[in-house]
């Protein structure tokens, strides 16, 4: 049980190692990195299997007792994500086969230099990832983040261009800033807990004196998890870094990174800030209502499809914190229904939008057109993910979104509810648009160069196409069967609402 739950932690950094030993070998590479995130895939099944069946799994390592060692705690919560993370290894693996020789790199320095320790970053990456969903101690988060933040620094910076390196600088800077608050609201906590074990914290935080500090440190925590999820008015380096690297690794960027984010968001403001609610989710609230906002009329304003895309990023994550702040058992439920929902969609859209490059030659939708005649079956492929990003039923998000709006309805907050919609309205305004100009319209170019006509499932393509179809498939698998997935999210938030069953299976007799 106990190998089980440190599995998705340890086993990347292995496969880590071993690409980095098969440096001379790319083809080796990839073969071994696709079959070792198909096992990796597999292990966090298996986690989420064995949580769902035996409830709340905790291994405190070296036998230490909580709070005093550092403890690996698998909740339904960081199971679903830990398996959210294995589907992108294993869909990002497949892709990047195809994708990381672009050619459109017309130097061959730049060809190597973009396949520069590509897989032992993307695995030392998702180590970081999986580490950050499954630690139960605040100063083990941040040393995770760290991890995950450094291999993500070096992956956004691989091709070395000067956009990547403007964009890189800005991403670490801001993330820089991140770790300060993060770091800061971690020594306050710890002055005044004498703790940093999230258990212990959640038993601690109600017996200390000065309550109005600890809503001062949240904020320190809503600052820092915030700027990692790129909600309002701290998302400003997110449009400017995502579109810069090789679309395989925004993909991953998009689909994952600001979602560990919001994950932490969830953790920290229903386990340990649930001291002043009233203040602390009545801000977060008005929050997730500018991020979906101004997200979505960033969206609407770009023709470059990864921009588009990249701003889309922060309007969905204004639903996700919507949840949060809502605070109640459906509308956490829905948080976590959105959050699986969107992983899965977004990441496509990326990859879909690598392949439209690939056969159309360009991601400014403007110099791109007639796809729907030339490549039917990608135009499927694009409106799948395309409307389910806009709550078109009955696709995963309509679901993700009506459980959400449902939550807000039930506390009568129509303003918000009507910002919801209004946004999911602008985001299928975005979507339209780049199916008129990428798909509908007349190919500008009138004769499309040799490279371009090259098939979907050719040599070429078909390790780009592959992973786009799977992850569409789920995506049709969670809208016409949302039942199952539902059912999970609802085990999550009823956790999540109990902070004591957490409590008590991390601390057993402790508390």
């Amino acid at each position: 049980m106990n190998a089980l739950i440190v599995a998705p932690i340890v086993f990347p950094l292995i496969l880590g190692l071993i690409t980095l030993s098969l440096w001379q070998n790319r083809k080796m590479q990839e073969i071994v990195n696709i079959a070792g995130s198909v096992i990796m895939l597999v292990i966090s099944l298996l986690l989420l299997n064995t949580v769902l069946d035996n409830g709340i799994l905790v291994s405190q390592i070296g036998n230490w007792p909580a709070p005093f060692g550092i403890s690996i705690v698998a909740d339904t919560f960081s199971a679903i994500m830990v398996v959210i993370s294995g589907i992108m290894g294993l869909a990002i693996s497949i892709y990047s086969v195809s994708s990381m020789k672009s050619k459109f790199v017309l130097s061959d320095m730049l060809q190597k230099r973009r396949q520069f320790g590509y897989y032992p970053l993307l695995n030392i990456m998702y180590m970081g990832i999986n580490g950050a969903f499954l630690t139960g101690d605040l100063f083990n988060m941040y040393v995770w983040f760290e991890v995950l933040l450094i291999s993500s620094f070096i992956l956004l910076a691989l091709d070395g261009t000067r956009l990547q390196i403007e964009g890189t600088f800005k991403y670490v800077t801001i993330n820089l800033l991140s770790s300060a608050f993060f770091l800061t609201g971690v020594g306050f906590l710890y002055s005044l807990t004498g703790t940093l074990n999230m258990a212990d914290l959640a038993v601690r935080i109600p017996q200390v004196e000065n309550q109005s500090m600890i809503t001062v440190i949240a904020m320190f925590f809503l600052v820092s998890f915030g700027i990692k999820a790129a909600i309002f008015p701290l998302f400003f380096w997110l449009p400017s870094s995502y579109h810069t690297p090789p679309i395989s690794i925004s993909a991953i960027f998009a689909g994952m990174l600001t979602k560990v984010g919001v994950y932490s968001l969830i953790r920290v403001f229903t386990l340990i800030f649930i001291n002043d609610i009233a203040y602390t989710h009545t801000i977060i609230l008005w929050l997730s209502a500018l991020t979906m906002f101004v997200g979505v009329l960033g969206a609407a304003s770009q023709y470059d499809m990864r921009r588009i895309l990249s701003f889309h990023i922060i309007s969905q994550i204004g639903y996700m914190i919507f949840g949060l702040a809502l605070y109640t058992p459906l509308a956490i439920a829905g948080a976590v229904f959105y959050i699986m929902h969107h992983i899965i969609v977004k990441a496509n859209l990326f990859l879909v939008a690598g392949l439209v490059r690939r056969v159309g030659g360009s991601y400014d939708i403007r110099k791109v057109g007639s796809l729907v005649n030339t490549y039917p079956f990608l135009a499927v492929l694009f409106l799948i993910p395309a409307l389910s990003l806009a709550g078109i039923p009955p696709l995963s998000g309509f679901w993700s979104k009506f459980f959400v709006v449902k939550a807000a309805l039930e506390l009568q907050e129509y303003f918000l509810v009507f910002v919801a919609l209004l946004v999911g309205l602008l985001t299928l305004y975005s979507m339209t648009k780049i199916w008129n100009e990428a798909f509908w319209k007349n190919n500008p170019e009138k004769i499309p160069a040799k490279e371009l006509v090259a098939g979907l499932f050719s040599k070429q393509n078909i390790f780009m196409t592959i992973p786009i179809i799977l992850l569409a498939l789920i995506t049709l698998s969670i809208g016409f069967y949302p039942e199952p997935f539902y059912q999970i999210a609802d085990r999550a938030a009823h956790e999540l609402m109990n902070p004591s069953i957490y409590i008590s299976k991390v601390l057993g007799g402790a508390q």
